[in-house]
């Protein structure tokens, strides 16, 4: 019969090279996985290692990636930033200097100057900033869609429960339930801590809260652990959070009915009814008022432009709420 496979992890001291790792068990046979590197981010480490390691560590950075669920160590992806940049800096200098060029050459030249030293200066500080603050916006948005799966993987949660299954396998089956999205998520992640790395439960639910980007979850999970180690019972508790997260996702989802209700009397008020007389208005000022090409050109630029971009914008807007109700 195959044996178990064991990897080594960071833990403990017991280490045939005097270090300190300690075996993990593995299910009888899985084996270990790596996340590596994409060839871009291999050579972004090997050109900006040396930069990325003179700097103290960002915590914030560390924090948002283990919280975004991006596999990758901060130094590592610091480095993937400067690269991306540089190679934006690049391509914006030579695009910057070809449009720089032809307006020249077309006679523009104080366009193509600022054209050719705007584009490499924007560009490249635009992207870096991007670029740095990408994992905290994956974190935020992470953190969103477990707000709106909450509610019925608590459901769950309470149900389980009711039927007095352990803790630590009422989180297995919520990790296993992929309609929860980034709740089952989160709880595959305890699981993990416990049945991988070894952890109790309770300090895994611990870790799991310190790294959870939703703030209601959080409470959720230090609920768990202060009702536990207070010597409190989880059925009571369960069923509580249940019934407090369904109230307060009625009241969410009814203040969003209101808003999409609002939006939706703005928008024939504002991309209907004032378009159309403003129309009308500056039709009536071309004929009568003699105003010329410049009113020709400025219907032109709303019936074409205006228009279309404020329907565009309400109409992303009104997706965006359709699509935190879901």
């Amino acid at each position: 019969m195959p044996a178990t496979p064991t990897v080594t992890v960071p833990g403990t001291p017991a280490s045939p090279a005097g270090g300190s790792v300690r075996s993990v068990r593995m299910k009888r046979g899985e084996h270990p996985t790596h996340t590596g590197l994409t060839s871009f981010q291999r050579w972004a480490w090997r050109m900006f290692r040396q930069r990325v390691l003179a700097k103290p560590p960002d915590p914030l950075l560390e924090e948002n990636l283990i919280k975004a669920h991006m596999r990758v160590r901060a130094d590592e992806y610091m480095a993937t930033v400067y690269a991306t940049t540089m190679v934006v800096a690049i391509a914006t200098v030579v695009a910057g200097a070809a449009v720089g060029v032809l307006f020249w050459l077309s006679g523009a030249l104080l366009l193509g100057v600022v054209i050719g030293v705007l584009l490499p200066v924007l560009c490249p500080v635009g992207a870096f900033f991007v670029l740095q603050s990408n994992p905290g916006s994956k974190a935020k948005e992470r953190g969103r869609k477990i707000d709106r799966k909450i509610s019925p993987a608590m459901s769950f949660v309470s149900a389980m429960s009711s039927a007095d299954v352990n803790t630590d396998q009422i989180f297995k089956e919520l990790g296993r339930q992929k309609i929860y999205g980034e709740v089952a998520e989160e709880a595959a992640w305890i699981t993990r801590d416990t049945e991988l790395l070894g952890v109790d439960i309770l300090t895994a639910i611990r870790n799991g809260a310190q790294r959870s980007p939703s703030k209601r979850f959080q409470d959720f999970l230090q609920g768990v652990v202060t009702t536990a180690t207070s010597g409190g019972q989880l059925k009571p508790y369960f069923l509580l959070k249940a019934e407090q997260y369904e109230r307060e996702n009625k009241l969410e989802q009814l203040q969003r009915v209101e808003t999409m209700g609002l939006m939706a009397e703005t928008f024939v008020t504002v991309v209907v009814a004032f378009p159309l007389f403003l129309v009308i208005i500056i039709a009536i000022f071309a004929v009568i008022g003699g105003g010329g090409q410049f009113m020709i050109d400025l219907l032109w630029g709303i019936v074409g432009a205006m228009i279309p971009l404020a329907q565009f914008g309400f109409i992303f807007f009104m997706y965006s709420i359709a699509q935190e109700m879901v």
